[in-house]
């Protein structure tokens, strides 16, 4: 009978300040997270320096829970994760600098693990039957990718975005029309009581990668709108600003995704990372999905925000495949999903 592995992981990548112990992967034993939310809301967005100070603070502390709230010992580990980017410089670098330290203090492996990646995983928790090849789109504040995941730690991206995030776009249109920040959660509730067919915004093409995306132009078609309503007099119904908006947003993941899983003929499609936790868009997908026949996987709002437990499951298939960072390894802010340092 072959041992259980247990993971340590640490998040840091932004302004969550997280730890969690995950059992062989699949099976979350605890999950910390310390949001930053109400300290950057202020500012209108995260504040780098003011996020990695509140991560010093932090995360002692949330390691030391993630533990008691599992019922294991740090000498019960069998490796120590952590996001090593992409994310802020500064963020990263006290998570990783944090881990790097109790694994030569105990002696525990290190695997250093993707953030992209952790979000991909994400999908493992709860989907025990999940398994690769399938199609993943992950969308979040700073990323857009529209991923082929052709087995565990093996990507291709096919599609990502050529300017703003679909994450970014909401927090930008959601602090336009007054929202504030973060625009994801407040688009997503204020668009319920809104049209989605009030105001046609543009869905935009980008002609010669036909899986890529761009929200660029949407975010201006928005602000020019606005300027308008504001110049002609007229009242800004910001309900459905914000529905019409949204459905704009979701239409373009919806069929951009669904004509890859066309062309690739996968039976299996996942959606991951921050905005996957969007009610309209897990309605979309759950419809598309339906109409094309095809299995439709998706984390809990939890795990699709930024979180340890998602890091710690993609950390046990890369150590599974032998994978192990020493005392070197370093943030890297711009790291590419599959490339390895």
């Amino acid at each position: 009978m072959e041992k259980d592995v247990y993971i340590l992981a640490i998040e840091s990548s932004c302004d969550e300040t997280a730890a969690a112990v995950v059992k062989n992967g699949r099976e979350v034993l605890s999950n910390v997270i310390y949001s930053q939310i109400a300290l950057h809301t202020e500012y209108g967005g995260v504040v780098p320096e003011i996020a990695s100070r509140k991560h010093i603070e932090k995360i002692n502390q949330v390691i030391e829970q993630a533990l008691v709230d599992a019922d294991r010992k740090l000498g019960d580990m069998t490796a120590i994760a952590v996001t090593y980017g992409p994310g802020l410089v500064g963020a990263l670098l006290v998570g990783v600098s944090t881990a790097k330290a109790i694994s030569f203090a105990s002696g525990i492996p290190l695997v250093g693990v993707h953030h992209i990646e952790g979000h991909i995983s994400a999908n493992f928790i709860e989907n025990k039957d999940l398994e690769p090849p399938f199609i993943c789109l992950v969308v979040s504040g700073g990323h857009s990718h529209l991923v082929v995941v052709k087995d565990y730690g093996e990507y291709e991206i096919i599609g990502r975005t050529r300017d703003d995030a679909a994450g970014e776009a909401f927090d930008k249109v959601a602090r336009a029309i007054g929202l504030g920040y973060p625009g994801g959660p407040k688009i997503d509730r204020v668009s319920k009581e809104g049209n989605p067919e009030a105001i046609h915004f543009p869905r935009a093409k980008v002609g010669d990668a036909e899986y890529d995306f761009s929200f660029s132009g949407l975010k201006s078609a928005v602000l020019n709108y606005l300027n308008s309503c504001q110049m002609k007099g007229e009242e800004i119904n910001v309900a459905d600003v914000a529905a019409s908006f949204q459905k704009a947003v979701v239409d373009v993941l919806v069929e951009h995704s669904m004509d890859a899983v066309r062309k690739y003929h996968y039976k299996k499609f996942a959606i991951a990372g921050g905005v996957a936790s969007n009610s309209s868009l897990r309605e979309a997908f759950e419809n598309a999905c339906r109409k094309e026949g095809i299995e439709f996987y998706h984390p809990s709002p939890v795990y699709c925000t930024d979180n340890a437990a998602m890091i710690g499951a993609a950390a046990y298939y890369e150590y599974q495949k032998g994978m192990r960072h020493g005392l070197d390894l370093n943030a890297v802010p711009n790291l590419r999903l599959g490339e390895r340092v």
